[in-house]
């Protein structure tokens, strides 16, 4: 596991702290977890990993992209 040091203003860092205490965990816990949530959001605002997504599909990739665009 890495380390990273982050500079927050007092008033984060104390309800960081009330947080903490009232779920009975660590500072660090309770940062992991939001970290992990952050990051999580993240990846859907992005959007769906789509590598891969036509590998069962019986239907050549150039094709269906050539016939969608003489639709155009």
């Amino acid at each position: 596991m890495g380390r990273i040091f982050v500079n927050l203003p007092d008033t984060q860092i104390e309800a960081l702290a009330a947080i903490a205490e009232a779920e009975h965990r660590s500072r660090a816990a309770v940062v992991r977890d939001a970290i992990k949530r952050y990051i999580s959001q993240r990846k859907l605002a992005l959007g769906p990993d789509v590598f891969g997504l036509w590998k069962d599909k019986k239907i050549d990739g150039l094709a269906y992209q050539k016939k969608r665009r003489s639709e155009w």
